[in-house]
């Protein structure tokens, strides 16, 4: 059976004009791609969406799926586009992120925009590799170590640093305070993750250290003592009374 009239008519109205054929999923509802300042640009946003959608095109390289639904971003969720160089999942209700969230974009993700979600805590895993700007601010934040290592790992968008502030989840004394000027002033990683190893470490230089200057007490005592000895004056051996054979033999003989 041949395909409606309507349908290649539309098709090669597409062809004529120089797009891309449709996607055989379909794309979302309130979605569409578009050329932004020489970008191919693919817009999801205030979408109703509840999940990242598989038919974003592989050459897309701004991607926005900010103001939707999402809750999670899972494993590989952007692992078959390429060429992504921005990608905005903020004003959503992200609580999770995978540890693989990102994977496949370690070349290419140049901005990532988190902001307005409710991430109290993101896997440092997620970040390992990327070499992007990110924007963190206005998340509930449980100021931990986890988030203290991922600011050791990545650049912060131009003016968002003031926006990450301390949630209800993070330790009393923290709640409603910038996370910035905390981590000048405090060590979040003495244990847990990144902080056993710092602790392991710290241990077996202390362990080290304490040999070290066992040995060098000793060497010191051992110099010392020998120098008393080489100061000493040698004792002379007793001069025992020689007798002579002759005198002995003349006192016999009186």
């Amino acid at each position: 059976m041949f395909p409606p009239a309507s349908y290649l008519l539309s098709l090669l109205l597409v062809i004529d004009a120089g797009g891309a054929v449709p996607s055989p999923q379909g794309v979302p509802h309130g979605c569409y791609a578009s050329e932004e300042a020489g970008e191919r640009t693919f817009r999801c946003s205030q979408a109703g969406l509840s999940a990242v959608p598989t038919s974003i095109p592989n050459d897309t390289r701004k991607l926005y799926l900010d103001a939707n639904r999402l809750v999670s971003v899972p494993a590989g969720a952007f692992q078959h586009l390429p060429v992504l160089e921005e990608l905005d999942l903020s004003h959503n209700v992200l609580a999770h992120l995978s540890g693989a969230a990102f994977q496949g974009l370690a070349g290419t993700l140049r901005h990532l925009d988190l902001s307005a979600n409710q991430l109290a805590s993101v896997p440092v895993e997620a970040f390992m590799g990327l070499k992007i700007q990110v924007n963190l601010s206005a998340n509930p934040w449980r100021c931990d170590c986890a988030l203290q290592e991922v600011l050791r790992r990545v650049r912060l968008a131009p003016g968002t640093g003031t926006g990450i502030v301390c949630g209800p989840g993070a330790r009393p004394d923290l709640v409603g305070q910038e996370f910035l000027p905390l981590v000048g002033e405090e060590e979040l990683c003495g244990t847990g993750r990144g902080g056993a190893q710092r602790s392991t470490d710290v241990a077996l230089l202390v362990t080290m250290g304490g040999w070290l200057v066992l040995v060098v007490a000793y060497l010191a005592h051992y110099v010392w003592q020998n120098r008393d000895e080489t100061r000493r004056p040698l004792k002379r051996a007793p001069v025992l009374p020689v007798r002579s054979e002759d005198s002995s033999t003349l006192s016999t003989m009186v």
